[in-house]
C-alpha cells in the first residue's frame, strides 16, 4: 500500500480535471457570485476602534483592494462540496472493483462530531448517501444520536440505513467497524482519501473557468482561499492550482499547529464543520508551500459578523465555515496589508468558496440572538 508521500505525488491538475469528467452528470455547477457592497466594505481601512485589542492595535490600518469571486458550494447537491467528493469516490469504487460487488456489498462512512452550536455538520454522511441512492448501491451510515432531526431526515431521504452512534469519533468508528462485520461494507472515509480529494478539487476548475468567462481576459485569479478542517477542498484547489500563479490560502480553526498536523482537535467553534484533524494524505498537500501560501485563523465574533454580511447584503444562507475565508478578508491586517502591497492601486481577484450552507433557521437565530 502506497504511503500518503507517494500518494500525494499523483495528485496533479490532470487528475482534477479526469474527476470533473466523471462527476459532471451528477453534480451542480454552481454559481460565482460577485458583490459590490462587500468589495467596498473590505477594502474600506478598519478604524483604529475595530483594531484595539487585537494583535494589530496601534497599527496603521492597511489599505487593500478587494473584488471577491464566491464560489458558492451551499447551493451544490446537499448543500455542500462534499457531493464531489462523494460521487467521485463511489464511482471511481465502481471502476475499480466492480458494479456487482460493490451494490452486494454497499458503503459506509460516519458523520463528523456533533455540536450544538450551529448543527452544520455531517455533510460527507449525506453527500455519500446521495451519491448511493444515485448509483443503487446500499449505503450505512453512522450518526450520533444526538445528530439534528433534519439532518436524520435528509440522510434517510436518500435511502441510506442509519445507525446511531455515541458522539465521539472513537464511538462512532467502533460502530462502523461493527457494521463492517457484519456485511463487508467497504468504508468511504470524509477527506482522507485520494479520489475524495480529487472529487472536492473539481471545485477550483469550475472558479477558474467561471472567473476567467466573467472577466472576459486573460488574467488569473490572484487567490483563492478555502476553509480547511479535514482538508479534501484545501487539498485538492491546492492541487488544481499547483501549476499556476494563482496563491492558495488556508483558514484553519484547530487542525493546525506551528507547522504541524495536529491528530486531535479540541476546540470548540461555530465553525464546527472544522472540528477535525488534517487527513495524513491532505497534509502532504497542504503544508508545501509551493501550493499553500498562507495560514490563517478568525475569531468566533469575526466569523458571526462575515456571515451576518453575507446573510444581510448577499441575501445568501450560509453555514459558520463557509465564511471564515471572507471573515480573515475582512479583519486579518497581515492578510490585508499582503494585499494592498502585491496588488497596488488594482488590487486582488480574491476567489471564497463558500463551502456549504447546512444550517438551520433555529441554530441562525441562535446565533444572533
Amino acid at each position: 500500500m502506497s504511503t500518503p508521500a507517494e500518494q500525494s505525488q499523483a495528485l496533479t491538475p490532470a487528475a482534477i480535471r479526469a474527476a470533473h469528467e466523471l462527476i459532471k452528470p451528477y453534480i451542480h455547477l454552481t454559481p460565482l457570485l460577485t458583490c459590490a457592497t462587500l468589495d467596498k466594505i473590505a477594502s474600506t481601512p478598519q478604524t483604529a476602534e475595530a483594531l484595539a485589542g487585537t494583535p494589530f492595535e496601534g497599527q496603521t490600518p492597511a489599505t487593500p483592494n478587494f473584488r471577491f469571486h464566491f464560489k458558492c458550494e451551499n447551493l451544490q447537491r446537499i448543500g455542500a462540496f462534499k457531493a464531489r467528493g462523494a460521487h467521485h469516490a463511489l464511482l471511481r469504487l465502481i471502476e475499480e472493483r466492480g458494479e456487482e460487488e460493490v451494490k452486494k456489498r454497499g458503503v459506509i462512512t460516519h458523520s463528523s462530531e456533533y455540536t450544538k452550536l450551529t448543527s452544520n455538520t455531517g455533510n460527507h454522511a449525506q453527500a455519500l448517501a446521495l451519491a448511493a441512492s444515485t448509483l443503487n448501491v446500499p449505503a450505512y451510515i453512522v450518526m450520533p444520536k444526538i445528530s439534528t432531526p433534519s439532518k436524520i431526515a435528509g440522510t434517510l431521504s436518500h435511502g441510506a440505513e442509519v445507525v446511531f452512534s455515541g458522539s465521539t469519533s472513537i464511538e462512532r468508528e467502533a460502530v462502523v467497524s461493527e457494521i463492517q462485520s457484519k456485511t463487508n461494507a467497504i468504508l468511504i472515509p470524509p477527506y482522507d482519501d485520494f479520489n475524495i480529494i480529487c472529487g472536492q478539487g473539481t471545485t477550483a476548475l469550475e472558479l477558474e473557468g467561471q472567473f476567467t468567462e466573467k472577466s472576459k481576459s486573460k488574467k488569473s485569479l490572484d487567490a483563492v482561499i478555502t476553509p480547511v478542517g479535514g482538508g479534501g477542498l484545501n487539498a485538492g484547489v491546492a492541487t488544481y492550482f499547483s501549476d499556476k500563479s494563482t496563491r492558495v490560502e488556508m483558514i484553519v480553526v484547530g487542525g493546525w499547529g506551528e507547522g504541524k498536523r495536529v491528530e486531535k482537535v479540541s476546540t470548540l467553534t461555530i465553525a464546527d464543520g472544522l472540528r477535525t484533524p488534517v487527513g495524513l494524505l491532505n497534509w502532504e498537500v497542504i503544508s508545501d508551500k509551493r501550493k499553500v501560501e498562507g495560514v490563517f485563523s478568525v475569531s468566533e465574533e469575526q466569523i458571526k459578523a462575515a456571515m451576518r454580511l453575507v446573510l444581510e447584503r448577499m441575501k445568501v444562507v450560509v453555514e459558520p465555515s463557509a465564511v471564515v475565508g471572507l471573515a480573515v478578508c475582512l479583519f486579518d491586517e497581515d492578510f490585508r496589508r499582503r494585499v494592498q502591497e502585491e496588488g497596488g492601486e488594482e488590487g486582488w481577484d480574491v476567489g471564497i468558496v463558500f463551502s456549504g450552507g447546512n444550517t438551520t433557521v433555529e441554530a441562525i437565530g441562535k446565533l444572533f440572538s
